[in-house]
């Protein structure tokens, strides 16, 4: 049937949780390709024929078949613009190392995407807010506190403080820190907040 493969692009899409990424179906949207290739040589053949032949009787056929390309158009432009979305959500969330289980699921043109996104905010941060730049990647959410209490939940090592002070960062240990130094452990999963 026409557009089956392309709708089921966007069905998996759909399935997955807001803010997670399936892996990237390349079997998928390669089939999809096909089928518009075969679609537009049999509409270019027909098409062809209708001119030379004067057969009218083959344009509700060539007018099917190019709405069906344009339909597996718009569903594989959808399924790449969203999995490009929720890619650029990662890079908020996560910050700018992905975690290895989330770059498994990229192909490697996403990753070429990831990368130009990553340098292309790291460069307006570092053009906003004097010389240090502005980091608008940190409070997410407006803080009730400028420290928060964290607990680790993996061996991390020594972790500098804005005052000079050094925090050793190990597995079950607790700290009380300037939130702003944190979220971005917090994010990767190395520290959680503790809420007491």
């Amino acid at each position: 049937m026409f557009c089956e493969k392309a709708l089921e692009l966007v069905r998996e899409l759909h399935r997955a949780s807001e803010g997670q990424l399936p892996a990237f179906n390349e079997d998928g949207l390669r089939q999809v390709l096909e089928e518009m290739k075969a679609l537009y040589e049999q509409n270019q053949s027909d098409v062809n024929e209708a001119k030379s032949g004067g057969r009218s009787d083959l344009i509700p056929t060539i007018k099917f078949r190019h709405c069906s390309l344009l339909r597996n158009r718009r569903c594989a432009v959808a399924y790449l613009y969203d999995r490009l979305l929720r890619i650029r959500a990662l890079r908020w969330e996560y910050g700018s190392v992905l975690p290895n289980a989330l770059r498994f699921h990229m192909s490697a043109e996403e990753m070429e995407w990831f990368n130009h996104y990553k340098k292309s905010l790291a460069i307006y941060m570092r053009s906003l807010g004097g010389d240090e730049g502005l980091d608008i990647t940190q409070d997410m959410k407006p803080p009730k506190s400028l420290y928060i209490e964290v607990r680790c939940l993996k061996d991390y090592g020594e972790f500098e403080v804005d005052d000079g002070t050094s925090v050793l960062l190990k597995k079950n240990s607790q700290h009380f820190l300037p939130r702003w130094k944190c979220e971005q452990l917090i994010r990767q999963g190395i520290l959680e907040h503790v809420l007491s």
